[in-house]
């Protein structure tokens, strides 16, 4: 699985990552030969009682219950092209978060991606297409707390169209992203040509 935005990552900061990222087209391909075919419908936007956001502290893992999803997060950075780095496809049931952007918390978008699949096995994003609006995402942060985000809405655009503003552009709020592969599998290529991403709003500090 590789990613394809090219980037002027920054770290922190609401403004900073978003300029780094607003004409990124992001990809996740590479993730299985096994190809099936997935027709996401998104339910309407649920509204979200968002929290204020909380200092910066990176994260350690995330949960979501809905789908049975925990994983470590790892950081992920740049690669030399500029195009941002994801977990091994060896190891598919680890998630990583965009070092250079908002920690969870802060203001802003911060993002997890994850494999849907790798080495023929699921991934830990295998079932975030199953997600819908009102579900709770976990993620425990290095300073000792909880953050308790909640879905808004669900998209499954083609990466042809990947719509890089609305994933990465400020926000008024924290609020988090989690991307991974889906749709139908393209064998000429090796990818999938979708993605599924999961919207959420940050509503508060939970444990």
């Amino acid at each position: 699985m590789s990613v394809h935005p090219r980037a002027r990552g920054s770290r922190g900061g609401r403004g900073t990552a978003a300029a780094a990222l607003a004409l990124a087209a992001l990809a996740l391909t590479g993730c299985s030969a096994d190809g099936q075919s997935i027709d996401l419908v998104a339910p309407a936007s649920a509204p979200v009682q968002e929290s204020p956001a909380v200092p910066r502290s990176e994260p350690a893992w995330i949960e979501i219950p809905r789908i049975g999803a925990r994983s470590s997060l790892v950081p992920l950075g740049l690669n030399p092209d500029r195009t941002i780095e994801v977990p091994s496809v060896h190891q598919p049931m680890q998630a990583g978060w965009y070092q250079y952007g908002p920690t969870p918390g802060e203001t802003g978008p911060a993002v997890v991606l994850g494999h849907v699949n790798g080495d023929g096995q699921d991934g830990i994003f295998a079932r975030l297409r199953e997600l819908r609006p009102g579900d709770e995402i976990l993620i425990g942060r290095q300073d000792g707390r909880v953050a308790r985000f909640v879905v808004d809405r669900m998209a499954q655009p083609p990466k042809t169209g990947f719509p890089a503003d609305e994933v990465y552009g400020d926000t008024a709020g924290p609020e988090l992203r989690l991307i991974t592969c889906g749709g139908s599998f393209d064998h000429s290529a090796r990818s999938y040509r979708d993605n599924i991403i999961a919207f959420a709003a940050l509503t508060g500090l939970v444990r």
